[in-house]
């Protein structure tokens, strides 16, 4: 009989809780659809299929085209012009017949009937600088568009072709038949642009004080167009947001710049003992041996030399790689030149830098180091980095990613100096766009559909390898910084924006260019998501496992987001559908609050509410199966009923009074509750997550106690939890650590926390 007391002890609590739920139901109404959170994706999801399978794996039909080009290009240093011959041999894998190709032509972005500007809604401003309003009402248009002067087979026969906006339709000879190849040649011109000036992913930066540019060149060919399961042919025009979409291929470019030019970019320099000088493959040969210092192979003094005069000769730099979806080189007489080692797995990997002395002397500490840092991190968290180079090009105000090469931001002043902001700026946008190696450019995704996931998974993966990079390099941290200062990735980061206002937001699950704030849609809000999804929900080492199985089933290939939702669950046994649903496909966010905690201590005696099931069922308290009752703290009959309980918790410890039968051993086994507590929480924000809650006692020790997400699954209002400890709790916290991005903090505490500038304002408010 004891024993049964004892689990009426519980029994009795939960139905203070029941009870208190029951007298808040809905009254009936018309039925529903299935609104719950944690409802399957199975609306969402395409159907698995041959290509595509249930558990995010490619399938056993999958296939992927393959575009291989053959270019010799050349610049004209003096007009800025870059022209170019390509022969391309496109190969038909898929189970289709193709009757034409689709070939990008994003630099039509910049010609002068280009439609992007026009999509853009604008208005008159009232006051603005004669510079603005020279640019945008007197200065003529740059016209940066590709000139097609021909498109011919291989026999140099003219090849019918349309040219829409961005994107060129080549019509084929005959249908292509699955497992044809088809080659066809381009040949092309076009001004390139000043990216300072003029913005743009590429072109040229122009120094005034020695007539020189510096070149960043990239979108720099007509491009072939990705043909898939998914889309058929993604050929979404390009209005210069969107990025792209592009299918695997190798690579022969022939490269022709003046002769005094330093030249680097996608694959491996083939002729490197041709342009190379005796002085530079010595110091080559040291870097590939130097795993910790950066080896400069062109020197500052030199760069300096070399800027001061110009060479009418030509010299070109052939490049060969396999297996990439873009090429980009960067190209300058002024350009310092440094490389290191890097051991990836079994293999040396060379981390390369390219900068002007404008750059110095930030780029020479620090950029090379970040970049050797990154393959580490991101190897760690994916794959191996495949590629036998990473290569790192100071150019203002860029950031943008190609196969083995990337152009990055954060210049010092004049003087050499440089604040903190830039020093990271610098640092971080090295790391994100070196990251970008592996997505998109290896695990391939849509970027013109899906922004999120190559900016997105990208950021998630930054954060991390930004951590690792203070941590090997503490140097690198400035005196008031223990650890790096990322600005994306914490959850209390992304709190701003989430709890915004929601015109203005769109769901992740949104196409690039159609998105609003940009930056915390594609980057902030899904790596944020991803950060906590590792750190809160599923923990590091199935988040880990999880994430390097999506990572390997999908390099060198085109995942869709599905992919990967499907392989995070295929691979940890976790459901997230309802992590899914909340924070790719809807604009929700988190807000939990604690909205009120009572107090209950045992009573000996009968409470109202034990009278009140006496009554409705007939019957006489005596007769009623021996109970523990609970009584509210501060209710009507807590003075009446708790007399004699306090003196009983002072007296008799309370196993001993419902558990005297166990003997001296199983008592010591067994927990003595002293204080309960029934906490209601309610969710006013939309997402549905973790419950993260501590508790502070009165000897000022502290506990923390996850509730899993699925607790609100059969109540997205409001759902409580009773709590049963042997200490008093003087307080409780939900999120103390921040994790969950909870946009409202103010209601998380209780007793309520009141700031007091809150507090000021309600003394004000008596005194009136």
């Amino acid at each position: 009989m004891k024993k049964f007391q004892y689990l009426m002890l519980s029994l009795v609590f939960v139905s203070i809780s029941c009870f208190a739920q029951n007298q808040n139901k809905p009254e009936r109404g018309p039925g529903h659809k299935n609104n719950n959170k944690f409802k399957q994706l199975y609306d969402e999801f395409s159907t698995p299929n041959m290509f595509r399978t249930g558990s995010g794996a490619p399938g056993p039909a999958y296939y992927q085209q393959q575009a291989d080009y053959k270019m010799d290009i050349a610049i004209d240093d003096e007009k800025a012009v870059l022209s170019g011959l390509e022969t391309i041999t496109y190969t038909n894998n898929s189970p289709d017949e193709l009757k034409y190709l689709w070939v990008q032509l994003d630099q039509n972005m910049r010609s002068r009937d280009s439609k992007t500007p026009l999509i853009q809604s604008s208005q008159v401003r009232e006051a603005m600088s004669t510079q603005q309003f020279t640019n945008t009402y007197l200065k003529e248009s740059f016209d940066g568009g590709f000139n097609i002067q021909e498109v011919k087979n291989t026999n140099g026969k003219p090849l019918p072709h349309l040219i829409n906006g961005t994107m060129m339709r080549v019509e084929l000879p005959k249908v292509m038949q699955t497992g044809d190849k088809f080659s066809f040649s381009i040949k092309w011109w076009y001004n390139i642009n000043d990216h300072v000036k003029d913005g743009g992913r590429s072109g040229y930066e122009y120094f005034e004080e020695n007539d020189n540019r510096s070149y960043v060149m990239a979108q720099f060919y007509p491009r072939m167009a990705v043909y898939n399961d998914v889309e058929g042919w993604q050929n979404s025009q390009f209005f210069g947001r969107d990025e792209f979409a592009l299918p695997f291929g190798d690579f022969e470019v022939n490269i022709t710049v003046p002769a005094d030019h330093i030249l680097d970019g996608t694959g491996r320099l083939t002729n490197r003992s041709e342009v190379f000088s005796k002085e530079m493959m010595k110091r080559y040969e040291k870097a590939k041996k130097s795993y910790d210092t950066p080896v400069l192979i062109v020197t500052q003094k030199e760069a300096e030399a070399n800027e001061k005069k110009k060479s009418t000769a030509k010299k070109t730099w052939k490049l060969y790689a396999e297996n990439v979806r873009d090429f980009g080189f960067a190209t300058s007489r002024k350009y310092i030149w440094d490389m290191m080692a890097v051991k990836i797995a079994n293999k040396d990997v060379m981390a390369v830098s390219l900068y002007s002395k404008e750059g110095n002397p930030l780029w020479e500490d620090w950029s090379t180091r970040a970049v050797a840092s990154t393959l580490k991190s991101y190897s760690r968290m994916t794959f191996d980095y495949p590629y036998h180079k990473a290569i790192s090009v100071h150019a203002q105000r860029q950031g943008m990613e190609y196969p083995m090469i990337c152009w990055n931001y954060g210049r010092p002043d004049k003087e050499g100096n440089y604040s903190d902001r830039t020093k990271y700026g610098m640092m971080s946008v090295i790391i994100h766009e070196v990251g970008h190696n592996f997505f998109p450019m290896i695990v391939n995704s849509d970027e013109r559909q899906w922004t999120w996931m190559d900016e997105g998974l990208n950021t998630f993966v930054q954060y991390v390898a930004e951590q690792d990079f203070g941590e090997a390099y503490p140097a690198a941290l400035s005196k008031e910084h223990t650890t790096y200062p990322s600005r994306r990735g914490p959850a209390k980061n992304i709190t701003a924006y989430m709890g915004g206002d929601q015109n203005f937001i769109a769901p992740i699950m949104t196409k690039g260019i159609n998105t609003y704030q940009f930056g915390n849609n594609a980057y902030g809000k899904p790596g944020t998501a991803l950060n906590i999804l590792r750190e809160t929900v599923m923990g590091r080492e199935l988040f880990d496992y999880a994430f390097r199985e999506y990572a390997n089933r999908w390099k060198f290939k085109h995942p869709t987001p599905e992919d990967f939702f499907r392989t995070m669950e295929d691979a940890s046994a976790v459901d997230l559908d309802w992590y899914w649903r909340g924070w790719f496909y809807t604009t929700d966010y988190v807000d939990i609050e604690i909205k009120n905690v009572k107090t209950f201590h045992v009573s000996t005696k009968p409470n109202n509410f034990a009278k009140s099931n006496a009554r409705k069922s007939n019957k006489k308290l005596e007769d009623l199966p021996p109970s523990v009752y609970l009584v509210e703290e501060g209710s009507d009959e807590f003075e009446q009923s708790m007399k004699g309980a306090k003196a009983l918790q002072q007296s008799q410890p309370l196993k001993e009074y419902i558990m005297d039968n166990f003997t001296a051993e199983q008592r010591k086994a067994i927990k003595e509750p002293k204080y309960f507590y029934n906490i209601t929480f309610e969710k006013p924000g939309g997402l549905v997550m973790p419950i993260i809650i501590q508790f502070t006692y009165a000897d000022g020790t502290t506990k923390t106690e996850t509730y899993p997400a699925q607790i609100w699954r059969l109540n997205d209002r409001q759902v409580s939890k009773a709590i049963a400890s042997e200490k008093e709790i003087v307080s409780f916290k939900l999120d103390p650590k921040q994790e969950t991005a909870d946009v409202d903090t103010s209601n998380n505490s209780w007793p309520r926390e009141i700031k007091q500038s809150q507090f000021d304002r309600f003394k004000n408010k008596v005194k009136n």
